[in-house]
């Protein structure tokens, strides 16, 4: 217990010095922080234990989220202060490792069981459902083009993914960025069957990737880190890392989740359970 407290500890001052910096220099960011202000709104409660993934449910001020892998597999839907309102038991799935939410203008949420530490599973999920018909669930299964051994070499272990979301029928997922500090973006189709998660960009990150989401106008997307987030431009009809455009850093803990409440804004949980507000100032 006070192994653990202590790498705690370490981790929470590691966030808290990080910098924009190199991103800046290596990937061609602006550092954003003075344009943002953050404000917390509230904690979940105990029984939402690590707060994996975060989309908006009906409105901006009602979520679903998960937690991450092991636990049982529920959404909860909570309000913007962090009290749950509802809760869907998908009895059809397994959470081996629950990472992210994404929804498609549909209305769809996906729940992506693709946490891959070891670099070692062969079944990678991504559930599709609809809130309103929790019984019917689609399973998407994929592998990753470039990864041919399970696990490969240490160096190369680079397919551990914590980050997605959706965009013209498509899902694009982001590696963590182990190995060289790279993060790659794959993309597959957002329905039913067995795919292959294609290789479509990549970008030098020093921090880990750990959700991503897209805003509603879809013209820019949100890679969320430990201390950091990354806005890139989106003028394109598939997203790249081409458009690089703010980095901000926010040090609120160990961030596990971020979902876009409008064009600008958007709201990240912890792993405390903890709820924060990042509006653009006026």
């Amino acid at each position: 217990m006070l192994k653990m407290k202590i790498l705690l500890f370490l981790f929470s001052l590691k966030t808290a010095f990080c910098t924009c910096n190199p991103e800046v220099k290596k990937s061609g960011f602006e550092r954003g922080r003075s344009s943002y202000k953050v404000t917390r709104l509230g904690r979940m409660p105990q029984v939402i234990n690590e707060s994996s993934g975060l989309v908006m449910a009906e409105s901006d001020t009602v979520f679903w989220t998960n937690n991450d892998g092991g636990s049982k597999p529920i959404l909860y839907k909570i309000s913007r202060n962090g009290d749950i309102l509802d809760s869907l038991q998908l009895t059809a799935t397994k959470n081996t490792d629950w990472e992210d939410l994404a929804k498609d203008k549909a209305g769809y949420v996906y729940v992506g069981d693709f946490g891959n530490n070891l670099n070692a599973r062969k079944d990678l999920t991504i559930y599709k459902l609809h809130p309103q018909k929790p019984q019917h669930i689609e399973q998407i299964t994929y592998q990753y083009q470039d990864q041919e051994a399970y696990p490969p070499a240490k160096e190369t272990r680079n397919f551990d993914c914590e980050a997605f979301f959706g965009h013209n029928g498509q899902l694009y997922l982001f590696s963590k960025n182990r190995g060289n500090k790279t993060v790659k973006m794959y993309s597959l189709p957002g329905k039913a069957g067995q795919h292959t998660a294609r290789v479509t960009d990549e970008v030098y990150l020093q921090s880990q990737v750990t959700a991503a989401d897209i805003n509603p106008s879809e013209s820019a997307f949100a890679l969320l880190s430990y201390g950091k987030v990354f806005l890139f431009q989106l003028d394109a009809k598939e997203p790249t890392f081409k458009n690089p455009y703010l980095c901000i850093k926010l040090a609120r803990g160990q961030a596990e989740a971020l979902t876009f409440i409008n064009e600008t804004d958007f709201i990240i949980s912890n792993e405390k359970g903890k709820l924060f507000l990042v509006e653009k100032k006026k």
